[in-house]
């Protein structure tokens, strides 16, 4: 057993290059989640043509769903060994799958080989969003968590707008032979993992991690080294409060099912809500954006890029200028509003599209005024499900929130909209679109009844480790 101040001494940092460098060399995940989502869709219309793989609507649809089931499954594995072996070692080896997968994608010979690779990238996003989300959350001060977390998250859009620009530029036939140009649209996640896997060799293993895995020597000695990295004097020992923990080098499943499904059950409840309705919104809508454009408004499919740019654009507002409010007026009544306006807006549009009364372009204002508040929503899913249960088994928590909300609601979502779409009927995508709206609106009224006040108290305050000791 021993006493620390750790986790308070993290807290009590000030802002600095250190927590710039952590949401850089960590954050870029949701960047290379959202690249990649972006490059699928965007390239869908191309992936169709004859003289690319000559994929069909279904096809396009299943590779959507391999993406997601890879990640579900690499989320599990990875998760579960990021809680044993660190947090340090899986987010190196997930990039590392990742690099590999996105880069094979490119040379995709067959609808099957498209589909095995992108279960394979899949997998290793859905292993970095467990690492790293459990990595920033217990690196970032409390009074910060709520705003860098939903800044990171909402940092998918830039990875999105990335893709839609890479898409522009690969599909010009005045500049590359489109059914070449797609194969190279892959590497630039893999480029861009390159150069962040060296990013990643300065960011030291979770304090946390290391203190309570029976190393707590060495988690003083990354503290310490992180404290001098910053000019301003650091609160004496003797005045930050301390945690008496018993150290332990893992905790069984058995521990964690009863932590979940017993101890924290009704956060629980809220975590599967809060993911399962923004995986199927979001899944569900932009898995198939593509496809809605070329099939009901005769978009050219090197054209799509240019609708997707405005609809990143509101997606990354919003985190971006509504995430203080999450820190200062709370969690509860923001996380409720968001995924509330987000549903009664997407209901509205689902009726003008059933109408014939909306353009591409109008549809895409439309979606950039949704997805300015449901990006922040789902945004704060992950936030909420990283920060409310207990450190020993936070990546694992991650992982079973991300891997059955999408299961349940991403997976589920683009095979649900692909069939609709193939019947050329706007009153059946509209009902689709409802049901999104319908699961949004019930979590905005879960998360009023039972969502947890996270803001601004450390993580050991709002949920206790497993390894306390009163």
């Amino acid at each position: 057993m021993i006493e620390t101040d750790i986790p308070a001494r993290l807290d009590a940092l000030p802002f600095g290059r250190f927590h710039l460098l952590v949401i850089v060399a960590l954050g870029i995940t949701w960047i290379l989640d959202g690249l990649e989502v972006t490059l699928a869709g965007a390239l869908s219309g191309e992936l169709k043509q004859p003289t690319a793989l000559g994929l069909s609507n279904a096809q396009v649809g299943i590779a959507g769903s391999c993406y997601l089931a890879g990640a579900v499954l690499g989320a599990f594995f990875f998760g579960w060994l990021t809680d044993r072996l660190g947090r340090k070692k899986l987010f190196t080896i997930t990039l590392a799958v990742y690099l590999l997968a996105t880069a094979a994608t490119g040379l995709s010979w067959s609808a099957a080989s498209y589909a095995l690779f992108r279960f394979l990238t899949g997998a290793g996003i859905g292993g970095e969003y467990t690492a790293i989300n459990s990595t920033i959350q217990e690196l970032i001060p409390a009074r910060l968590r709520g705003w860098t977390g939903l800044l990171i998250n909402g940092s998918f859009w830039l990875g999105a707008a990335l893709g839609a620009i890479g898409s522009i530029v690969l599909l010009d036939p005045q500049i590359i032979n489109p059914s070449f140009g797609w194969r190279l649209a892959f590497l630039i996640g893999a480029t861009i993992g390159l150069v962040i896997l060296v990013m990643r060799l300065w960011i030291p293993e979770s304090p946390r991690w290391l203190v309570t895995h029976g190393l707590p020597q060495l988690a003083e000695s990354v503290v310490r080294g992180i404290e001098a990295q910053f000019s301003t004097a650091q609160p004496q020992s003797g005045e930050l409060s301390r945690v008496k923990l018993r150290m332990r080098d893992h905790t069984p499943l058995g521990d964690v099912a009863c932590t979940l499904f017993q101890t924290y059950r009704r956060r629980t409840l809220v975590g599967l809500t809060l993911m399962a309705a923004q995986a199927f919104f979001y899944n569900a809508i932009f898995f198939t954006y593509a496809l809605i454009l070329t099939d009901f408004y005769a978009t050219p499919a090197d054209a799509v890029g240019w609708y997707i740019l405005p609809f990143a654009g509101g997606n990354v507002l919003g985190p971006a200028l509504l995430g203080r409010l999450f820190d200062t007026v709370g969690r509860k009544i923001m996380i409720a509003s968001t995924y509330a306006v987000s549903g009664l807006l997407l209901t509205v549009t689902a009726y003008l599209f059933s109408q014939n009364l909306l353009s591409a372009t109008t549809l895409t204002g439309a979606w950039m005024t949704i997805f300015f508040f449901a990006s922040a929503a789902a945004s704060s899913a992950y936030l909420t499900v990283s920060e409310i249960f207990p450190l020993e088994i936070r990546a694992l928590a991650i992982a079973f929130f991300y891997a059955i909300g999408t299961a349940t609601g991403g997976i589920a979502g683009p095979l649900l909209f692909g069939v609709l779409i193939s019947t050329g009927s706007r009153e059946s995508v509209a009902l689709g679109y409802v049901l999104g709206a319908a699961l949004m609106l019930l979590a905005a009224v879960v998360e009023a009844l039972w969502g947890v006040a996270a803001e601004r108290q450390s993580l050991e305050a709002i949920s206790r480790p497993l390894a306390f000791v009163d």
